[in-house]
């Protein structure tokens, strides 16, 4: 009995079912909100930050303002797959047609939309490991554990993404861990390393790698008393400008989006108030990401976009106290070298928005797939110069860190 033709459904729904089995990162962050929102490349979806309150003493209801800011996530990730294929391939069974065209597409589809999440790390601020050195230990891994602890971040879904050569050093350092198993399984559950320190370990290569500024010079803070209010730190990207000097002085790069610093006397503080209302100081100081490539003036002199804002009172702290003028600053690095930043972080530190594209009129082989919050498009048309079908897979989505104080990036 001859098969059925392949339908463009069929092709979608199986596109859909393959991309999910192969992602790492964008199986493990925040898609619920992608079937709340349809819209066209270039558009955006608001996100509320979770409202934060202070406990207070005694019987007396004391009411308090709610501070509260929404971040959007831009949909402006347009990306597909196409190829060619004789109209004889479409009489081939779905799993045939799956193993020699969709498998590979797919596969390619994932490994960028997980790029597209690892490459927010330059939104998250805390770091853990020593640069240079693989992580290889249970110790290493658990440091990252500890400081999301210290950041009282929820102990469930949380995950560990690291590149390959700090899986097999950690896994050979913890003969605990899962083995692999049966090698047909996904690709997405042969990556899976195990649970080590509260947090799903993950082996990719999609984990990206840093290289620090130029840098130069001995960067200090120029003005004291540069914090600010939550209301006055920027919603979007829950940032502020930080006006520094002591750069080398020359008119030059300095500093990357990503690079990491800490500054003078201007420490951490726990998230979750006492029950005065007062958040405890943390034994370490704040680290701040820059959000922006920075360059000096002449005179050395330079004005930075980082994050997380410098609060100092209220339900949104995050550091000890404002930087005093002159104060030093130190950077994570060595200048103009290359380390990987595996990520640590809670389902909730990063959103992956993915939005139905249009159907188009003129074709009439076409299908457009929702699952679990991923929706694929797939259209064919047919190339009579070359008796030939084309065939493509698109996909429209935006990626946010939004709430990137529940991810911690770990060294390599």
């Amino acid at each position: 009995m001859p098969n059925t033709l392949i339908t463009p459904s069929m092709i979608a729904k199986e596109a859909l079912m393959q991309l999910e089995n192969n992602l790492v990162f964008a199986n493990r962050v925040h898609r619920e909100m992608a079937t709340e929102f349809t819209g066209g490349q270039g558009s955006t979806v608001s996100i509320r930050r979770p409202v934060k309150f202070n406990t207070s003493n005694g019987a007396t209801l004391v009411k308090q303002d709610v501070e509260e800011k929404s971040t959007n996530i831009v949909v402006d990730q347009r990306k597909h797959v196409g190829w060619e294929f004789s109209t004889q391939d479409l009489t081939l069974s779905i799993e045939e047609y799956s193993d020699r065209y969709i498998k590979p597409a797919t596969i390619t589809l994932a490994n960028t939309l997980d790029r597209s999440i690892a490459s927010l790390y330059t939104s998250v601020f805390n770091l853990v490991g020593t640069p240079g050195t693989t992580p290889n230990s249970f110790t290493a891994a658990a440091a990252a554990a500890q400081r999301l602890d210290e950041m009282a971040v929820l102990t469930d879904n949380r995950t560990l993404a690291v590149n390959p050569a700090a899986a097999y050093a950690i896994a050979g350092n913890q003969l605990t861990l899962n083995s692999v198993g049966d090698v047909e399984k996904t690709a997405y559950e042969n990556a899976k390393v195990g649970k080590i320190a509260t947090m799903e370990m993950f082996s990719t290569q999609n984990v990206r790698t840093h290289t620090v500024g130029p840098l130069g010079g001995t960067p200090l803070i120029n003005g004291a008393a540069q914090n600010v209010t939550y209301a006055n730190a920027v919603g979007a990207t829950w940032s502020q400008t930080l006006i520094t000097d002591g750069w080398t002085a020359a008119a030059a790069l300095r500093v990357r989006a990503g690079d990491v610093f800490t500054i003078a006397n201007v420490f951490a503080v726990n998230p979750v108030p006492d029950d005065t209302g007062a958040k405890m100081v943390m034994p370490y100081l704040q680290q701040f990401t820059v959000l922006a490539n920075g360059s000096s003036d002449a005179a050395g002199n330079l004005t930075l976009t980082i994050s997380p804002p410098i609060i100092t009172t209220g339900p949104q702290q995050t550091c000890s106290a404002a930087p005093a003028d002159n104060a030093a600053m130190t950077f994570v690095g060595t200048a103009a070298t290359n380390y990987p930043m595996n990520l640590a972080f809670h389902r909730n530190a990063f959103a992956l928005v993915t939005v139905p594209l249009e159907m188009p009129d003129g074709a009439a082989f076409k299908a457009r797939e929702t699952y679990k919050g991923l929706s694929m498009r797939v259209i064919k048309d047919y190339d009579i110069t070359n008796d030939t079908d084309i065939i493509r897979l698109d996909m429209l989505y935006g990626v946010k860190a939004i709430h990137p104080d529940l991810a911690v990036r770990l060294i390599g």
